[in-house]
């Protein structure tokens, strides 16, 4: 798991990152854009186009989203915020897939880590 404290309230870490519209400004895999077309949203991503599916708004923090792959496969993303102090905790819970290197397991944490860093400054920019 990979976890990242901010220095702004849950709620307002919460509301930002669950707007969609808002994932290519610190979700680098999402970076090149993403649209909304017939109710669902899809990514430019590395891998080329992948849809994204939220979790559905709710009052505990939880961001997972499921993103489906160009070649079909789906990969769930468990994403929390969590209350801490006058801030929050964000977590993000980066499984290895049987078959992944460690190097390759290495990255996709790093990549995560740079990720939650730039939420992080982006929200704590925003509140300043």
């Amino acid at each position: 798991m990979v976890s990242q404290t901010v220095g702004v309230p849950a709620e307002l870490a919460y509301a930002f990152a669950s707007r969609m519209d808002k994932l290519p400004l610190w979700a680098s895999g999402l970076a090149k854009g993403i649209v909304q077309r017939g109710g669902k949203w899809f990514a430019d991503s590395p891998m080329g186009e992948v849809e994204v599916e939220m979790a559905p708004a709710n009052p505990f923090g939880v961001l997972d989203h499921d993103v489906k792959l160009p070649n079909g496969v789906s990969v769930h993303n468990a994403f929390r915020v969590t209350p801490c102090g006058a801030g929050c905790l964000l977590s993000f819970v980066v499984p290895r897939p049987a078959g992944v290197s460690q190097e390759r397991f290495a990255a996709d944490i790093a990549h995560v880590q740079r990720d939650l860093a730039a939420l992080k400054e982006l929200l704590e920019r925003r509140a300043s």
